[in-house]
């Protein structure tokens, strides 16, 4: 998609900044010691990504700011949606997952969903930082981005919690389910 039609209209955009405030503002475990105004600054300076977090919203994603990168100076937005984000469901891991399958296919896969939303899929690392913030996914699960060299044996990975402890598992790429989707990360 080109970038010209990755804007949203200011009317969207005071919206967006006020939900994404509440949600701060509510949940302030999550981002100890950052500031909203040094978040919206950054948010006012780069459109795309503003667009980029409509996108995760609008597909109930529930994006929080969850750290701030010293070294690149970005605040790092997750998904925090209690389950995976309903309109990412049902989906594959991948484009080559997509088309190796002959029937039955999915509408899209994690890996291009997050491309054409400007954001990546958490890994395995990120997603278990994020389940020490609060308890995601206890009845859904969540595609990870895979190491190539389990994606070149056919295979994917995806991560969920329950009994208290995060699990990571494997499937068939071109598996999808109705409840598993993808939690995205988007630097700003």
């Amino acid at each position: 998609m080109s970038s010209a039609k990755k804007k949203i209209s200011k009317e969207q955009r005071e919206e967006l900044l006020e939900i994404l405030k509440t949600r701060f503002d509510k949940n302030m475990k999550r981002h100890k010691g950052i500031e909203w105004a040094k978040v919206e600054a950054r948010l006012d300076k780069n459109a795309e990504k503003l667009w980029s977090l409509a996108e995760m919203e609008k597909t109930g994603g529930e994006p929080d700011v969850v750290g701030f990168d010293k070294k690149s100076g970005e605040y790092m937005f997750v998904d925090c949606a209690a389950e995976s984000p309903k309109g990412r469901r049902s989906i594959c891991y991948d484009h080559e997952a997509l088309e190796s399958r002959k029937e039955h296919k999915p509408g899209n896969s994690a890996v291009q969903m997050a491309e054409d939303m400007g954001i990546a899929l958490l890994t395995e690392e990120q997603y278990r930082e994020l389940q020490k913030l609060g308890a995601f996914d206890a009845k859904t699960s969540s595609w990870v981005k895979t190491p190539t060299d389990i994606r070149k044996l056919g295979g994917a990975i995806f991560c969920d919690f329950r009994f208290g402890h995060v699990f990571t598992y494997h499937n068939g790429a071109e598996s999808y389910y109705g409840a598993r989707a993808f939690r995205g990360i988007l630097f700003v």
